[in-house]
């Protein structure tokens, strides 16, 4: 029996997303779990897999179109099963279509070569893929031919200059000395924002506007955790656990006992869920994007620690998976490896708190009226006052600390 393949809602927030390339193509088979094609969200480029094994029998949604969270995007079935005249759709080809509204991205991070270049006075157009892969080959998007709707180049335009060995925008720099001088630019700069971080921005303001903030801070003792984790580390070299999957774990263990911060507010009834799925933020090109470690308080700190970096691995990518990013209940910032030693951090909305994770350093300390040095990290908890008062979160930051500073806690 044919299996429909329908867009993907990646967050509450998502209403759409762009069907940037198949790839499987019609009459290919697939297995479930394959990758069927890739999509851009406010978030990122995205695999969407197959639900189904068989035969992709009908592409629903053409490639460079804007589908709708749900709506029906391919069909996948036996060989030669027929289609039911409800999924059959008309086949258009992709110029009959109007160009699809696009975005077009700047990332003051990277080369302009690689994401707005200005010919002429027409602007370069390229697919968030697309840009990555001509990043990484150092190609010229300003010299590859464009085969995508309104003129966009999309990924196979960029393996097609490749394959042609089409010259990298580096190629004539060779004769050139290794180092030169930077070159100093005064005019002002006009840098469209991208979806994400139109995204960021509409849910942030949402969140401050809507939601009655507060904040408390509490400085932990790190000195039995620093220990546990050099001890951890030399037991299973190849496997590095950090500081972040101790608080991760610390947090999901701590919120079992104060179901009230891995809650939503709906209406007038607060809602404690069940699962406690702590969500990680990760820094990607142009913003953030939280990945989520799914019943984080039933995990290993090994477990914890490589699903976060497989995970963060494909948010940098831009390959998440839907499930990476879908289903948070509490998240967590860790700004610790910018030597921060305090900060505040946004409710992700529709959570009821966030925790701001500060840099673990050696610090003076007094301890029974002597000076001696000691590891000390702050931590901030910022709280929906709808849902909580000070005093719970207080507390919560106080259970926190019981497994912090003493981490073999954890390892039961």
């Amino acid at each position: 029996m044919a299996t429909t393949i329908t867009m993907p809602k990646l967050g509450f927030d998502m209403a759409e997303g762009l069907l940037v390339r198949w790839v499987k193509q019609v009459g290919e088979s697939i297995n479930k779990g394959d990758v069927l094609a890739e999509i851009e969200t406010d978030k990122a480029t995205v695999e969407v897999e197959s639900s189904a094994s068989g035969v992709v029998l009908q592409h629903i949604a053409e490639q460079g179109t804007m589908v709708p969270v749900n709506a029906a995007i391919a069909v996948v079935g036996a060989a030669g099963e027929v289609i039911s005249e409800q999924l059959s759709v008309s086949s258009k080809s992709v110029d009959e279509k109007p160009a699809p509204q696009t975005t077009l991205e700047v990332d003051s991070a990277k080369p302009l070569t690689s994401s707005l270049l200005e010919v002429g006075s027409a602007p370069v157009k390229a697919s968030p893929l697309a840009k990555k892969v001509a990043r990484e080959n150092k190609v010229d998007l300003a010299h590859v031919q464009a085969t995508g709707p309104g003129g966009r180049i999309v990924r196979k335009d960029i393996e097609a200059a490749l394959s042609s060995n089409q010259l990298s925008v580096n190629s004539n720099q060779s004769a050139q000395p290794s180092y030169q001088l930077p070159i100093t630019n005064y005019e002002n700069q006009v840098i469209q924002t991208t979806k994400l971080r139109q995204a960021i921005g509409r849910r942030l303001v949402e969140s401050k506007t809507t939601i009655p903030h507060f904040y408390v801070t509490r400085e932990f003792k790190m000195d039995a955790l620093m220990e546990m984790r050099k001890q951890v580390n030399a037991y299973v070299p190849d496997e590095k656990i950090s500081v972040n999957d101790f608080i991760l774990k610390g947090v999901a263990a701590s919120l079992r006992q104060f179901p009230n911060l891995n809650a939503t507010l709906k209406g007038a009834e607060i809602i404690r869920y069940g699962n406690i799925n702590v969500g990680v933020a990760v820094t990607v090109p142009g913003g953030l994007m939280t990945v989520v470690v799914k019943n984080t308080d039933q995990k290993t700190l090994r477990q914890i620690s490589g699903e976060v970096k497989t995970m963060a691995g494909r948010a940098r990518e831009g390959k998440v998976k839907p499930d990476d990013v879908d289903g948070s209940t509490f998240s967590t910032s860790n700004l610790g490896m910018y030597d921060v030693d305090e900060f505040i951090a946004i409710i992700n909305p529709p959570e009821a708190a966030i925790l701001a994770i500060s840099s673990a350093k050696e610090t003076p300390i007094v301890e029974g009226g002597e000076i001696k040095i000691g590891w000390r990290m702050k931590a901030t908890i910022s709280v929906d006052h709808r849902i909580s008062d000070g005093a719970e979160a207080a507390q919560f930051m106080q259970a926190l600390a019981e497994y912090l500073e003493n981490p073999v806690r954890m390892l039961a």
